[in-house]
């Protein structure tokens, strides 16, 4: 009878868990409208916090929520309470309160329909926050706005889940899900104080074996989803299994992996190097499941993977949860480092992919630089009279192309490598330029790693004179 209880809170408790998940989904029948929120610190001045919040509200756009608003703080870090200070939280909740009530005003109007270019009003759906809240963020946040709370982690927790297509992928995702949720998990019924409690012998309410001082509810809530977690690294740890012996059976071949920021054209350059039909399209994590073609380049055939982008504050449960995917990476002899050069901030995303790569133990490899959408990269000439440093925004494309070959050169100089490095690239995958200069570069890097790694390989193909 005690099983059978426990049996029936266990699907109570997983209803409820699928119900919360739902929480972190963003619907997409109806758009819903998003406040976003983050802060200015010394660490990160107002200009840096506008592009993360540029790319916040892109994930929110990904996801299928309409930002209506932003709000940031000055601060020296984020209140341990609830994130921002409680005169910006007031502010937060009055201009929630005055679209809801805006809201229900056009309803009882009848609702009319706007003159003009007006919108009609909409109560704000979700606050999104540019950081990752703790339990105790969230709990306190959610008593004072009365509405869903995301942070940046869930939010790109819900794309993920969005985007997952094949059974790996939702296996990886759920993990990651469930490992955000645990240390956020709150009591879901208070009048149930204890389960498998009682003492002694006779009258005591426990089951034989389960007598003792109790269980906690929460703590019984925790001990199943820690039971579903370690389901689900045995689920990965076959499915790791799997994809390795696939890659052991791929051959004496050069394995190449295009990696990256998020939507910087890596499909769109793996469906014209390979002719494959990889899903792409302007959203961010357009790719989850890593896809692997054979290419044959003149004489030389080797392996063409994509990968899942990177992103600035990648949750780091999603990393280890990606673990099998990212094994591409890890066991890539050369890697292609796509980078969008129209973004305005694209310093900084090389930055964010190579502090991941060293993260995955990936720094030595043999890389290329391949600066991508050159036919979107725009630029404005400095006045003459204007003496200040010129910025990014006043440097033209060939300038920086000089600007990146010298410090590409300077970079290897003094790593001392085995290989040869290559100058960066310039390309545009969607016009198709400089796609043959790739091309002739790709096949001599590959040459020349093919040759280090099999001597006594002949190539498969030959080419007559």
């Amino acid at each position: 009878m005690q099983k059978k209880s426990i049996r029936n809170y266990q699907l109570l408790f997983f209803s409820y868990l699928c119900n919360r998940m739902k929480e972190f989904v963003i619907s997409e029948a109806k758009a819903e409208t998003a406040v976003l929120v983050g802060l200015i610190t010394q660490q990160q001045d107002e200009a840096k916090t506008k592009e993360y919040l540029d790319e916040l509200e892109f994930l929110a756009d990904t996801a299928g929520a309409i930002t209506v608003k932003r709000f940031t703080q000055k601060v020296q870090g984020p209140s341990q309470v609830t994130y921002v200070g409680k005169g910006k939280l007031e502010e937060i909740k009055q201009y929630i309160k005055q679209q809801e009530d805006a809201y229900y005003d056009w309803l009882d109007a009848g609702s009319p329909v706007p003159e003009g270019n007006g919108e009609v009003p909409q109560p704000v759906g979700m606050v999104i926050f540019d950081d990752e809240l703790s339990a105790k963020q969230i709990r306190n946040i959610e008593a004072e706005l009365k509405v869903k709370i995301l942070d940046r982690t869930s939010l790109i927790l819900d794309i993920f889940a969005m985007r997952a297509q094949t059974a790996e992928a939702k296996t990886q995702v759920e993990l990651a899900q469930y490992r955000y949720m645990l240390p956020r998990l709150q009591r879901l019924w208070t009048h149930l104080e204890r389960q498998g409690g009682g003492s002694g012998s006779g009258g005591g309410k426990g089951s034989v074996g389960l007598r003792g001082p109790g269980e906690t509810q929460l703590e019984m809530d925790q001990r199943i989803i820690r039971q579903r977690i370690s389901l689900l690294k045995e689920r990965l740890v076959e499915i790791d299994k799997q994809k390795t012996t696939q890659r052991k059976n791929r051959g004496r071949l050069i394995r190449v992996a295009l990696v990256g920021y998020t939507n910087v054209g890596k499909s769109t350059m793996m469906n014209l190097l390979s002719k494959s039909d990889v899903f792409a399209e302007n959203k961010l994590f357009a790719t989850l499941d890593t896809t692997v073609r054979k290419m044959v380049i003149d004489n030389l055939p080797f392996l063409l993977a994509d990968t899942v982008g990177f992103i600035r504050k990648l949750p780091t449960d999603l990393v280890d949860s990606f673990k099998s995917t990212l094994d591409e990476v890890r066991e890539a002899d050369l890697l292609l480092h796509v980078v969008d050069i129209s973004h305005p901030d694209f310093e900084e995303q090389i930055s964010v992919v190579e502090k991941t790569l060293s993260d995955l133990g990936c720094a030595e490899k043999p890389y290329m630089l391949v600066f991508n959408k050159i036919d979107a990269y725009t630029w404005t000439p400095q006045d003459e009279d204007d003496l200040t440093e010129p910025t990014r925004e006043n440097i033209s494309l060939e300038d920086l192309k000089k600007t990146w070959m010298a410090k590409v050169n300077e970079k290897f100089e003094t790593r001392n490598e085995k290989w040869t490095p290559t100058a960066p690239l310039f390309i545009s995958a969607k016009n198709k330029e400089n796609i043959d200069e790739l091309r002739e570069v790709l096949y001599a890097k590959v040459r020349e790693l093919h040759v280090q790694k099999y001597p006594y390989n002949d190539f498969l193909y030959t080419v007559e004179d």
